[in-house]
């Protein structure tokens, strides 16, 4: 879709679809499959600054929020559908993300909207959360500081007001937030920044986290 920062793009599953299925825009509008429950919320996630969706512990988030009944859209920023590593301006990332929850906040009305990412997409959700009114906030990786800088730390971005997920390995060189009130903090023993080997716990710890206010549906 345009934003005011170029093409992003958007990839929207929904619970019982399967993981990785296309996004159809057209059967939703048309009823078709209206016969499946309704999802308990929309989660909306982006990725990091010179990553893409297929990190390992978004799509392991992506599945086990889409089982626990919950509606997942994975956002790929203008810069990298553009093919650029170098990531952009916060406030261009700001104003894209922006766009981006205006239409998906439309098209799914009425859903608690979650939304979150690693990293560098996880700033851009804790600093925007209150413009697109977001329910709750899922960071995964946080990047509580540059590696070896802990003085230029970031905690104030967690700081929004709404109760907040931060999923973070004890190895991260980003570091790890503490808990303050309302932000819970799920640290994962071993795990560095990219959280591969315990992604499937960080999907866990998500759904868990959704579940306990309402807004996943776990078997």
């Amino acid at each position: 879709m345009e934003t005011g920062r170029g093409p992003a793009r958007i990839e929207v599953t929904l619970p019982g679809d399967g993981a990785g299925a296309a996004d159809d825009r057209a059967q939703r509008r048309s009823g078709a499959g209206a016969r499946r429950p309704a999802p308990a919320a929309l989660l909306v996630l982006g990725h990091g600054a010179g990553g893409d969706v297929d990190a390992p512990d978004l799509v392991a988030t992506r599945d086990a929020a889409l089982a626990a009944g919950v509606a997942v859209a994975l956002v790929t920023q203008p810069y990298r559908v553009a093919g650029r590593r170098a990531p952009a301006p916060a406030g261009h990332l700001d104003e894209a993300w922006r766009d981006v929850l205006a239409v998906l906040t439309a098209e799914f009305a009425g859903l608690p909207l979650i939304v979150g990412g690693r990293s560098s997409g996880a700033r851009v959700a804790c600093r925007t959360a209150g413009d697109v009114g977001a329910s709750g906030i899922v960071a995964l990786a946080f990047p509580l500081h540059p590696p070896g800088k802990p003085d230029r730390s970031r905690a104030g971005e967690l700081l929004t007001g709404l109760p907040t997920l931060v999923v973070n390995g004890d190895r991260d060189p980003f570091g790890v937030p503490e808990a303050t009130a309302g932000v819970e903090v799920v640290v994962l023993p071993g795990q560095r920044h990219d959280l591969r080997g315990g992604r499937e716990d960080a999907g866990r710890a998500v759904v868990t986290w959704l579940a306990a206010r309402g807004w996943a549906r776990p078997e």
